[in-house]
Order: C-alpha cells, then sequence, then structure tokens
C-alpha cells in the first residue's frame, strides 16, 4: 500500500497555507516579461476535510497545446470535486510564456517537457521547471499532466505512462479511454522527474495543438475525475457504467511519407487499418498522383497529420499495434459515440 506525502494539516504553496476543508487560488510568481510585466502560474487548491492522497492536475507545459487548460476548468467548475478526500492541486497553465506566444516552448527556446528537475539559477525553463517542481509536484502522491499532439497533428485520447509499475498502470485502466501506451521515461520529462520522487504519473495526450477539441476535453475531465474515485478521493459512482474498455499498445509507430506533395487522407483517427492498406494519396501540383502512404503493418491510427503539405520523410499516421485491434476499434468507437 502506497503511503502519502500529505498528512499535514497546513499546505503550503507559494507562500500560501492552506488548510484542510480549504479552497484557494494561488499565484505564484516567476519571472517578469522584459516589460517589467510580473508572470506566474496559477494554482488552484482544494483540500477536503478529510485526508487522502494529494493529486496535481497540470496543463499547458507546452504553451501551445490548450485542451488541458479547458480541461481543468471544468474540473474546478465540477460538483464532482466537492466531495473530495485528500487534496487536488490544479494548475492549467504552467508555461505562461509559451501561451502568451502560442508557441510550445519558451522565449529561450527550450522545450519545458525536457528541462526538468531545473534549477533555481538556471535558464528560463531550468527556472519555471524548478519552481513548478518544488511547489507543487514534490508535495504530492500522484500527478496528470495533460498535452495534445504538436501543431498540425492531432492525437487519439490516450493514456501514456509508465504501465510496467501496478500502480501507474491501475491508474491508466481506471481513467478510462480505449489506448494506453507503455512509455519510455524520457530524459528531463516532468514524468522523469516525478517517478525519481516516486509520484505515479499520467500522461494523458488528446487532440491537437491550438484548438479546444470537445471530444478530447470530455474524456479528459471523465478520465481525471475516474482516476480521482479509483484513487478514493472522491466516492465511487453506483450503478454507472465503466469506463470504455482499456487496451495495452503493444508497440506503436509512425508511417512516413515516400514523397513530397499534396495529402489526401483517406483514413482517420481510431480507424482500424491492415497492413499494405492505403492511408493516404500524395499528389503534384498538376494533380498526378506521385505515391500512395500505406500502412506498414495492421493496427488502430492514435495520431496523424492535419495539414495537407508534406515532405518527403515526415511522419504522417502514427499506428499503434494491438492483439485484438477489432475490440479497441469497437471500444473508440463507443467512446467516440458517447462524447460526441
Amino acid at each position: 500500500m502506497k503511503r502519502e506525502k500529505n498528512h499535514q494539516d497546513k499546505l503550503i504553496i507559494g507562500g500560501q497555507s492552506i488548510a484542510r476543508g480549504e479552497t484557494a487560488k494561488v499565484h505564484i510568481p516567476t519571472v517578469k516579461l522584459y516589460t517589467d510585466t510580473d508572470m506566474s502560474i496559477p494554482v488552484y487548491v482544494k483540500r477536503g476535510n478529510k485526508p487522502g492522497p494529494t493529486l496535481f492536475v497540470s496543463g499547458a507545459i507546452h504553451g501551445d497545446e490548450l485542451n488541458g487548460i479547458e480541461i481543468i476548468s471544468r474540473l474546478i467548475k465540477s460538483k464532482a470535486i466537492n466531495r473530495l478526500k485528500g487534496t487536488l492541486i490544479a494548475v492549467p497553465i504552467v508555461n505562461a510564456f509559451g501561451v502568451l506566444n502560442q508557441s510550445r516552448y519558451l522565449p529561450d527556446r527550450r522545450d519545458l517537457n525536457r528541462s526538468f528537475p531545473g534549477s533555481a539559477k538556471g535558464s528560463l525553463a531550468g527556472r519555471i521547471a524548478h519552481l513548478f517542481m518544488q511547489e507543487v509536484v514534490v508535495k504530492c502522491d500522484y500527478g496528470i499532466d495533460l498535452h495534445t499532439g504538436a501543431i498540425h497533428r492531432s492525437n487519439l485520447p490516450q493514456i501514456r505512462a509508465n504501465l510496467d509499475d501496478p500502480t501507474t498502470l491501475a491508474m491508466a485502466q481506471a481513467f478510462g479511454v480505449p489506448v494506453l501506451i507503455n512509455s519510455n521515461l524520457r530524459d528531463g520529462s516532468l514524468r522523469e522527474c516525478a517517478d525519481e520522487h516516486g509520484i505515479n504519473m499520467l500522461l494523458y495526450e488528446a487532440g491537437q495543438a491550438l484548438r479546444f477539441d470537445e471530444l478530447s476535453i470530455k474524456a479528459g475531465l471523465k478520465g481525471i475525475t475516474n482516476v480521482m474515485r479509483h484513487l478514493k478521493m472522491l466516492p465511487k459512482l453506483k450503478g454507472k457504467k465503466k469506463p470504455f474498455e482499456p487496451f495495452v499498445a503493444t508497440d506503436s509507430k509512425w508511417v512516413r511519407a515516400p514523397d513530397s506533395g499534396f495529402v489526401l487522407h483517406k483514413k482517420q483517427l481510431g480507424d482500424h487499418v491492415k497492413e499494405g492498406e492505403v492511408l493516404a494519396e500524395i499528389k503534384q501540383p498538376l494533380g498526378d498522383v506521385s505515391t500512395q502512404l500505406r500502412s506498414t503493418a495492421s493496427g488502430i491510427i492514435i495520431g496523424k497529420q492535419n495539414i495537407p503539405l508534406v515532405q518527403e520523410g515526415e511522419a504522417v499516421y502514427h499506428i499503434a499495434y494491438f492483439h485484438k485491434p477489432k475490440k479497441v476499434e469497437a471500444s473508440i468507437e463507443n467512446m467516440q459515440e458517447t462524447y460526441d
């Protein structure tokens, strides 16, 4: 049984003390803009009257990934968390600089999610990473980090996590999306740093950069509350349907364009495709089809490029492989019908 960190009566974030039963909105000061404008990380803290786990939920570590901001906004307003045990720390915008610039990166051109654990005297990215770690992450037992696909790419709602860890696997299954990816920890990532502190963490990927996607938002919000019920932070619902059946992918790979040109997509997110099946056609400006993009193996499309322009070698479709792809496809269809 995992021993929870936060049984203390007082929790201090950004110099503000929050007692059990209290709710607070905290702004943690960060580096100023060069216009002398103050910047901060907004944090919502809700503590139940009864002790329990401490969970952080974070969004916009990449500043152009906006779905997480709306998911956390709806979570904060949800009536479900009124019956909370333990502590919820919700951080809708970690990288405010990136959000201002509609950019994945910080002004120093660094990726915040490759800058952890950071340093109080390091680069801009390092300083923000260090601040977020010390003020929020290390005070938690569990975490859920919210992401989207990169610019011009969409991801099917999916969980990426260290599924070799039984506690993390149980959280991933409880989240309630059909696709689970056993993802290696990357150097400098928030997940790697959290793991080193004994914090079990999920990464939710869904939708695309600079866009709100309603299916991804609804699935993310429901997934977070499912995990909170699993952790006994919220009471379980009686008589409700179980989350969509989750399946762990055996592997996943990107299919890359064999030629440059204009793309006509034949397949969409969630489609079950077979090896050799045509995914898209690549055309030249005068209308001739130069080549067909074919699936390299049988699986489920979990990510795809949206822009109809492609360079040779560019990743176009992300395909995950499963032992039972037809069952995965059915579970995905069920999710899409429910949230649409």
